[in-house]
């Protein structure tokens, strides 16, 4: 029987085939509203490197724009809850009454404060039945609705920046949905996005493999057994251009991201890249972080021999051995729990190289 926990893993993303968040920001899509589909929207992976992220086909995703028929409706105090059915699926949308309000009394209080209009009680009352018609629907009517996509008890749904009700009595605006969208589809949201190559014809995702390379050849060639990130910085230079120099005081700074925080958002993915690796690891999580290369960790190794060492001779594992997960909880429980999977798989390689360990079958380990 699945959990409901379990159901949420699946819904995230593979981390090897997610995209890193360096690149997120050239694809165009990210900085849009989506037209997409309920169906692919309620199907969409989750990120694992930040929350509230979704991919369709790799394109990273959380503002979407949809338009569809209000199949059910619920009242709160303070919002609407529309069910929304674009013909492929139906989607919850959250709908804040106070966006309404605002709009309302900064309507009403610009015509009030202007004295060259002559604004009167019918006016004001025909003004307030507009906005009321607009942002209050009923069931068959049709809703268009934009804004960020959320999971919340464990259900997909919209949080509204925008929503208003669509008059379209000759269904045109429908019709130039249905034409528009499988186009967007055909010519943006089916394509994965492609970084395009540098002036030296290499892709610009390889950037982040090389800093990752250069860091993780730096601690094998030094022996490095522990290192803050900025002790890493300057290896990587090389790898982020600098902007170049304006020659005339008339001349604007080119827009975006310094070359300065450009390093240091490529050392944080390089860095993270070598987590999920287990070649380096932080042993305590504190604000002054500090990594520990995990093949050079003394203290670590020693734990795992004596858990393997301890553990082999109970009954339980006298004949097999200590499977990999077991050797891995007690390290966390004894050690640090920001050990990995793929940290631990590195030192028990290690040891079985030197001879220290011995794989009884797969993923049994007991001492020589």
């Amino acid at each position: 029987m699945i959990s409901v926990r379990d159901e949420m893993e699946m819904d995230k993303m593979d981390p090897a085939e997610e995209p890193p968040s360096l690149l997120w920001g050239l694809d165009p899509v990210f900085s849009a509203f989506a037209k997409l589909y309920v169906k692919d929207i309620l199907e969409m992976a989750e990120s694992r490197q930040v929350p509230g992220i979704y991919f369709y086909n790799l394109h990273p995703i959380f503002n979407v724009d949809v338009l569809g028929t209000v199949v059910s409706k619920r009242e709160r105090n303070d919002f609407f809850c529309y069910g929304v059915d674009d013909g492929t699926g139906v989607i919850n949308c959250l709908c804040w009454k106070m966006t309404c309000s605002r709009s309302k009394r900064s309507l009403l209080d610009l015509k009030l404060s202007s004295e060259r209009l002559n604004t009167t009680a019918a006016e004001l009352e025909k003004l307030k039945q507009i906005q009321y018609n607009h942002c209050h629907l009923d069931i068959g009517e049709l809703l268009r609705v934009r804004g960020a996509v959320k999971t919340s008890r464990q259900q997909r749904e919209i949080t509204a920046s925008t929503y208003y009700k669509v008059n379209d009595p000759m269904m045109a605006v429908q019709i130039e949905w249905m034409m528009e969208v499988p186009e967007l589809y055909r010519q943006c949201y089916d394509k994965p996005f492609e970084v395009q190559p540098d002036a030296s014809g290499e892709p610009a995702v390889s950037a982040l493999s090389k800093a990752a390379n250069i860091i993780k050849e730096f601690l094998i060639q030094k022996s490095v057994v522990r290192f803050r990130p900025y002790d890493v910085l300057d290896l990587l230079e090389p790898l982020v251009p600098r902007q170049p120099r304006t020659e005339s005081a008339d001349q604007k700074p080119m827009a975006g991201p310094s070359a300065c925080q450009q390093l240091r958002q490529l050392q944080k993915e390089a860095l993270k890249v070598l987590q999920d690796d287990g070649v380096v690891y932080c042993k305590f999580k504190t604000q002054d972080e500090v990594y520990h290369v995990t093949v050079q960790d003394k203290d670590l190794i020693i734990a795992i021999k004596d858990i393997i060492r301890e553990d082999s001779k109970k009954e339980k594992y006298a004949e097999k051995g200590c499977h990999l997960l077991h050797i891995l909880s007690a390290v966390r429980q004894r050690y640090s729990l920001s050990v990995s999977k793929e940290a631990l798989e590195l030192v028990l390689q290690s040891l079985e190289c030197s001879s220290d360990i011995v794989s009884t079958c797969d993923n049994y380990y007991m001492m020589f």
